[in-house]
């Protein structure tokens, strides 16, 4: 039995066991007296009864134990033409002396603060400095509606918010101090105080006393050390992508997150203290929270946090550019990034005079990594490239290619196989085991395993409902797929991707596979729309590779004979439309949903999440029916 299949075997067999060896790796101030609380299902708690502190393990410890002079955090803001490094005794003097003002400003344990940063280091000091006075952080994205961000104000009731003067995309200064005002006239929750970073490149008007500027309050304040908190007490509170009027905001524990992160970065992406991990992701998303921050800290890496964008900051080598001035052993992004670098410089020339040869791997997920992608990213770069599946919910990855334990064969189009912890199934609609190799919905038999949500912030009810309910036992991903006979999990997209052609159920992902085959496009999404005879029809969006020169006519037709001769004639793909870009969440998720329900003539409100507004309503005129006004 190899390294893997050993190792998930015990993980599924005796889950306590498993992870009460792999809690050895976190300094435990009151060491847990039970691994697995199975007392109330589905409710299920790790590590209770232990006391530790995220922040100790993620920075003094690392100090006491001799890594006070390694670069914690290396800065690198290609907007702004700045490079910092953080040694682990510099970032946790920061940190230490930030959490003194959050103490001074009335913060204690358990508390929320909402975090409201670009990607700068001050938004990592923020959360590692709610972590070590046991405060909640809730991050939001930096630049988010006032509408939006007083939602989730609403909901996490924070004592502090902690923003800035404004954030930097691209070549535009996005003012941040009016959002942040406007969202706390909307909120109805009122907030004590708010502390705001000046950046140089706009400075901010400042309501006293209720605002504090960051330097003032530092001046004011003694360094605070590491509170003690259960393993059991919530983090922080990550709100999922898109939520309006109902938030969702999922909640991550202490003990159980540092203790599956701190696993994860060994075992599955294959670096151990003192190497550099670079996620290309954004700290207002899951990734950025995981591995920019938490993972590689606890691990006792070095951790890259950059404040720029795949292509446009200069072009599309800046990630190489970075990879190597950094030594960066592994990259972990998400495939629409190295999408937005193959439209740009599909021959990968920009790598040329990058020396890569620190790095080991490039890491994709976020999104469905399509065959012609990873394809691509490996002759360019002559590296693995390695795709993997989770998700907010759970926090790190359910389906990988463990790099670190045992590295597998990449079948492209399947993250590999479940994660030691995720007793991953495949079930019918009866709730009976789906045949190998045969699609439905991927589930996760309870128990979860550490680092996932514990619940939905004060919505235990919800909870269960929107993740328990639909197979008893199980954790529903929403995500539907298949797992081969070699336990390959296929991963082929939300479970509201698969249409209904004629009473045939489609894959909408098989689709976009075929149609990314194609040497000519860039990116693509297909949708599932309306129609009078057979309930629903497939519709293809494409973006063209940068010079691309084709004929669209003839592109189209290759296009439809590409699905019909490798999915049949049943799949009825007929409309394809090349267009300028696809709409995407900041995340780099395609907005699906909402081009399917302006195909249908609906009213579709703007997702909050989006990247750019002006790309969804360039498609307006191209998706709607010719019927609707």
């Amino acid at each position: 039995m190899g390294a893997y299949a050993a190792a998930y075997e015990r993980s599924i067999a005796d889950p306590t066991r498993f992870w009460g060896l792999a809690a050895r790796d976190i300094r435990w101030l009151v060491p847990p007296d039970r691994v697995l609380d199975d007392g109330a299902p589905p409710f299920y708690r790790w590590f209770t009864g232990g006391e530790l502190n995220t922040c100790d393990n993620a920075l003094d410890r690392h100090v006491e134990e001799g890594r006070g002079d390694q670069a914690a955090l290396i800065y690198d803001s290609p907007v702004t033409g700045t490079t910092a490094t953080y040694t682990y005794r510099e970032l946790t003097d920061l940190v230490a002396r930030f959490a003194g003002a959050l103490r001074e400003l009335g913060v204690q344990r358990g508390d929320r603060v909402v975090v409201y940063l670009p990607m700068i280091p001050d938004a990592v000091v923020a959360m590692l400095a709610c972590a070590r006075l046991g405060a909640v952080h809730s991050v939001v994205f930096g630049g988010f509606a006032a509408k939006e961000l007083a939602v989730r104000i609403d909901h996490a009731r924070p004592k502090v918010v902690v923003s800035a003067s404004c954030g930097v995309e691209g070549s535009r200064v996005i003012a941040y101090k009016p959002l942040l005002d406007a969202a706390l006239d909307l909120a109805s929750h009122k907030v004590d105080r708010c502390v705001i970073r000046q950046r140089p490149q706009l400075h901010a008007d400042l309501v006293r006393p209720r605002d504090v500027d960051w330097d003032e309050a530092v001046a004011q304040a003694s360094p605070a050390g590491c509170v003690p908190v259960a393993s059991t007490d919530p983090l922080y509170i990550l709100y999922t992508s898109g939520t309006t009027g109902r938030p969702k905001g999922v909640v991550r524990d202490n003990g159980g997150h540092a203790v599956a992160l701190r696993w994860s970065m060994e075992n599955i992406y294959g670096v151990g203290p003192g190497d550099v991990f670079w996620a290309a992701s954004d700290v207002g998303w899951v990734v950025g929270h995981s591995y920019i921050v938490y993972a590689p800290l606890l691990t006792g890496c070095t951790t890259v946090l950059y404040e720029g964008k795949p292509v446009g900051t200069p072009d599309a080598g800046a990630f190489w550019r970075v990879a190597a001035q950094h030594r960066v052993k592994a990259l972990f992004t998400a495939p629409t990034a190295i999408r937005a670098v193959k439209k740009e410089d599909p021959d990968g020339a920009l790598l040329a005079g990058h020396d890569l040869s620190a790095m080991d791997t490039l890491f994709l997920a976020g999104e469905r990594l399509d065959p012609d992608t990873y394809h691509w990213a490996a002759r360019v770069l002559g590296k693995p490239v390695i795709d993997h599946w989770w998700q907010t919910e759970t926090g790190w990855p359910i389906v990988a290619n463990l790099r670190g334990l045992e590295p597998m064969p990449v079948r492209p189009g399947s993250p590999s196989v479940a994660v030691p912890g995720f007793d991953v199934r495949v079930l019918a609609p009866d709730g009976t085991t789906a045949a190998p190799g045969a699609d439905g919905a991927i589930v996760v038999r309870l128990p979860l395993p550490p680092g996932t949500l514990s619940t939905l912030w004060q919505d235990d009810e919800r909870f269960v409902e929107s993740y328990l309910t639909r197979y008893p036992g199980h954790y529903l991903t929403g995500d539907g797929g298949r797992i081969d006979a070699d336990g390959y999990v296929w991963v082929m997209g939300r479970t509201d991707d698969v249409i209904n052609v004629a009473g045939h159920r489609l894959s909408t992902g098989t689709m976009e596979e075929v149609i990314a085959g194609h040497p000519a496009v860039a990116e693509c999404a297909v949708i599932g729309v309306q129609d009078a005879l057979k309930g629903q029809v497939p519709r293809g969006l494409v973006v063209l590779k940068s010079g691309a020169d084709v004929d669209l006519a003839v592109l189209r037709a290759d296009l439809v004979a590409m699905v019909r001769e490798q999915i049949g004639p049943v799949a009825a793909l007929k409309e394809i439309t090349v267009v300028g870009a696809l709409p995407k969440t900041r995340s780099g998720k395609i907005l699906r949903g909402a081009m399917r329900g302006i195909a249908d003539g609906q009213d579709v409100t703007v997702p909050s999440t989006i990247e750019d507004p002006a790309v969804l309503e360039e498609l307006r005129p191209v998706l709607r029916p010719p019927t609707a006004s």
